[in-house]
């Protein structure tokens, strides 16, 4: 419950004002019946007279001023407290997701995170805004009611006594009925999202193999389980409203009869009966607004739980107990002691196993190896993008677990695999490398990127819109622009994970050139399945099944390293044939 009340306590003001307004409408509504069944007895027995009439009205026409009023600041106050609660719990759940490590992400699916940011999050908006509106409001007519017509008549009151508790039973059985269901959609929801997100994402792998009907396919099935699934909700939904209705006209009837037959033998006044029926209706209708509160209070529910999912993760990697907060990265050495790691801890087969290396501060070095051996496993420690299992990871002799995330990071430029941009020009995603860097910068970065020419080839240059995961540019293109973004950054360590792929090996070569003029200083790890990409480094180190089996320059591993020779002879078979052909 605390972790609730953190929304409310900043918006006190509007969580007390929206119900005491609601209080004020039910106050009218329980009053009106009463001043009718005034005029209405005058009117038979002959006692009423024009001034009282007029009295009355007037009387009637302030009541229902007043409950305009209460109406009107209930709803405005159970509005702005619920959209401030919402966007709150929002912003730290968005909050939270960025605090995630890798380890924390894949647990859950992207999916799921932006069903629980979005749909989630705005169940609980809608409940919390019913709430202020009916918390008060329906137990409060509930009762008022009940005084009234109790009031009016004891014995006619009786007829409650057994539509009430049939009408709970058939409530607490809906809303048993409701919970597991509502759970169920909002995993359908979850599905769906995925699914549409994949598709859309990756519309250009999808077209190139012809994939559109499996992928329509796809979609249908996830949108047919989740029209299932909320069928499946929404006949609870739908049986209540019958059942409410059956048990209010038959308690209305048993009153009509029961109260006409005592209004008949004078035992009560017709517009005690009209207010009677009135105030029975209230009961019935609060009730029904309650249950209606309970339903949409299981399905919020539902969306409370995932969303404590994300709120109460444990983050698996923080800076909490780093030593030295304040330190940033000045020279690049890096050294890894000894270190292994799993994805999975309770997994018996480590991804790395008791890796030693030392890299000098500004040096370049080659890492090659299989698919699958740990390359990328071990250029993601350095940033702590993952931790090590065993030994230690150190940049400048300090242990990363010692840096500050944000100072350790800032230190470090990444060219990921996936090469991600996102929506908006070219500029705005060169300047995540810095937001403060001049046009001439930008522009000398992407020179050195070998970006800039097919960028300046463009209409709006680097005004150009990129679309979404820049699907409007080419895979070469995308590369050499995330380069770009890093070497902007200017950092004392450059990675590059395999992101050259997708470019020629003139260009390739022209990048490696920038790098040994431009980034002098900084120490540059590069990723290739291309021997040719590494040739040149001062150091090449050459990996298998999450091990290190050879380190050197390129000549000395020609001569002493198995694995090499076999992926450098391999390659140069490959490129003659390519030649022959």
């Amino acid at each position: 419950m605390k972790k609730w009340l953190k929304y409310v306590k900043p918006y006190t003001l509007y969580f007390i004002l929206g119900p005491l307004c609601m209080i004020v409408e039910v106050v009218g509504e329980v009053l009106m019946p009463a001043f009718l069944a005034g005029i209405i007895n005058g009117g038979e027995q002959g006692t009423l007279t024009v001034g009282v009439s007029i009295g009355t009205a007037l009387l009637m026409i302030l009541t229902a001023v007043v409950m305009m009023a209460g109406g009107v600041g209930g709803a405005y106050f159970g509005g702005k407290a619920s959209v401030n609660f919402a966007a709150d719990l929002r912003e730290d759940v968005y909050r939270k997701v960025q605090g995630f490590s890798f380890a924390n992400i894949d647990k859950f699916s992207t999916g799921s995170l932006v069903t629980r940011l979005t749909n989630d999050v705005t169940q609980l908006q809608n409940v919390v805004n019913m709430m202020l509106r009916m918390m008060l409001r329906a137990p409060g007519m509930l009762i008022g009611a009940l005084i009234m017509a109790v009031s009016i008549k004891p014995s006619l009151a009786t007829v409650l006594a057994v539509s009430i508790p049939i009408l709970l039973i058939a409530v607490v059985g809906l809303i048993r009925a409701g919970f597991p269901r509502f759970t169920k959609m909002q995993a359908k929801v979850d599905n769906l999202n995925n699914t549409v997100q994949e598709s859309v994402t990756n519309v250009r792998v999808v077209k190139s193999f012809v994939r559109e009907d499996f992928e329509e396919k796809k979609f249908r099935d996830a949108n047919a389980d989740l029209k299932q699934s909320g069928m499946s909700a929404m006949k609870v939904m739908i049986l209540m409203q019958p059942v409410m209705t059956v048990v209010m006209n038959l308690t209305t009837l048993a009153v009509i009869w029961f109260g006409g037959n005592i209004v008949l033998s004078n035992g009560m006044e017709i517009g005690d009966l009209s207010a009677f029926i009135t105030y029975v209706t209230q009961i019935l209708s609060s009730l029904m607004m309650m249950t209606v509160m309970l339903m949409m209070s299981s399905r919020a529910l539902a969306s409370a739980h995932r969303i404590s999912d994300v709120l109460d993760e444990k983050i698996t990697l923080d800076d909490a107990n780093a030593a030295y907060p304040e330190l940033t990265v000045s020279k690049g050495d890096i050294e890894f002691c000894n270190v292994s790691f799993r994805y999975y801890k309770d997994s018996e087969d480590k991804v790395l196993d008791s890796i030693n290396l030392k890299i000098e501060a500004g040096s370049t070095v080659g890492i090659i190896g299989s698919t699958g051996c740990g390359k990328s496993s071990l250029v993601s420690l350095i940033p702590r993008l993952y931790d090590c299992d065993e030994g230690c990871v150190k940049v400048d002799g300090v242990d990363v677990r010692d840096y500050s995330l944000y100072h350790l990071r800032e230190g470090v430029g990444m060219v990921l695999q996936k090469n991600v941009l996102f929506s908006g020009t070219i500029e705005e995603n060169l300047r995540w490398g810095d937001k403060n860097a001049t046009e001439a910068e930008i522009r000398s970065a992407a020179e050195s990127a070998q970006a800039d020419k097919f960028v300046s080839s463009f209409s709006q240059g680097y005004l150009t819109e990129l679309g979404q995961g820049g699907v409007n540019v080419s895979g070469g293109q995308k590369q050499r622009l995330c380069i770009a973004r890093a070497l902007l950054k200017k950092p004392k360590i450059l990675i590059l994970d395999d992101s050259t792929s997708a470019v020629d090996t003139a260009t390739e070569a022209q990048i490696r050139k920038s790098f040994r003029t431009d980034l002098v200083d900084a120490t540059k790890i590069i990723i290739a399945q291309r021997i040719g990409s590494v040739r040149d480094a001062d150091q090449i180190i050459v990996m298998n099944e999450g091990k290190i089996t050879g380190v050197g320059t390129h000549e000395q591993l020609l001569e002493s390293n198995t694995e090499y020779r076999e992926i450098y002879y391999s390659q140069m078979d490959k490129s003659s044939e390519r030649k022959e052909a």
